[in-house]
């Protein structure tokens, strides 16, 4: 996608924050990056200017984990018809909303000017290795070129057996299922954080694999906070690692509660809560 949009002087905006591994791609394309903050609105449409592209993730922001408003898309897409930039879609972890029916795509509202882009990662399995995207025609012919020369083939086999899972229903009932199981691993976390832990909270909607415990305390406490909880056996990210100024970055970790096995979860909170506690004691 970077090479399709890339052209002499182009810049694209991300969100920060964001995964750091996505700007860096841009920039090893040749493209400038601009990062934009977010807000309990998500992307602050109004900070951008004159740039080719922005990658946004509307459903669920990571990591912070709110939505894009209303307003906020339609003003996302209106600066798109204005500028003539494109809007590429990142909806990760879009199938996996608690509290509602997920959020439509935005690019339902604007095909020419919004790239989807989707992936079988959360929703299957990372080494399926299948994603896709939905481009404006103007896009296609150089999406193309780009292909001929760059495209990593997907097993055939794999394509078919995906193809054959939505046709028969059964992604979607894998799916109900998995909403089911996260939804009860994202409430028992936030049992145990809104009585264990007083001062803390989990922040963002009620959806995706991973959520952020805010803490109080000072931003440079970070570190120490990961090491505690590394000593504890409980491995999860600082939000700092996320910015691209680290240090505007304000107390927190990035609690990723799909990954422990079943029998395993109940143990890894209580030792994310255990060690999150004994820091904040010694912390007063």
């Amino acid at each position: 996608m970077c090479q399709a949009l890339n052209c002499a002087g182009a810049s694209i905006a991300f969100e920060d924050p964001t995964l750091p591994e996505c700007p860096a791609v841009a920039e090893m394309a040749g493209l400038r990056v601009n990062r934009i903050g977010v807000d309990r609105d998500g992307l602050l449409v109004d900070d951008l200017t004159d740039e080719a592209a922005a990658v946004v993730t509307p459903a669920h922001q990571f990591p912070l984990g709110f939505t894009l408003s209303a307003q906020r898309r339609l003003q996302l897409l209106s600066w798109a018809r204005r500028t003539g930039a494109v809007i590429v879609e990142d909806d990760y972890d879009g199938e996996f909303r608690y509290d509602r029916q997920p959020v439509g795509a935005l690019q339902g509202l604007d095909p020419e000017h919004v790239v989807y882009t989707g992936t079988a990662s959360k929703s299957i399995a990372p080494a399926l290795r299948i994603a896709w995207l939905a481009a404006p025609t103007h896009l296609v012919p150089a999406l193309r070129e780009v292909l001929r020369f760059d495209e990593t083939h997907v097993n055939v086999i794999d394509q078919l057996a995906l193809a054959s899972m939505i046709r028969r229903g059964d992604l979607d009932r894998h799916l109900r299922r998995c909403r089911t199981r996260y939804r009860q691993r994202r409430d028992r976390l936030g049992r145990a954080v809104a009585t264990q832990l007083p001062g803390a909270r989990l922040s963002g909607i009620a959806a995706g694999l991973h959520a952020v415990l805010e803490l109080p305390g000072p931003p440079s406490a970070e570190q120490e906070l990961l090491d505690r909880l590394a000593a504890h056996g409980v491995a999860v990210d600082g939000l700092s690692s996320f910015r691209h100024r680290p240090q505007d970055s304000p107390l927190g970790v990035v609690v990723g509660y799909a990954t422990p096995p079943q029998p395993m979860y109940d143990g890894a909170v209580e030792a994310l809560v255990a060690a999150t506690r004994a820091y904040c004691a010694d912390a007063v």
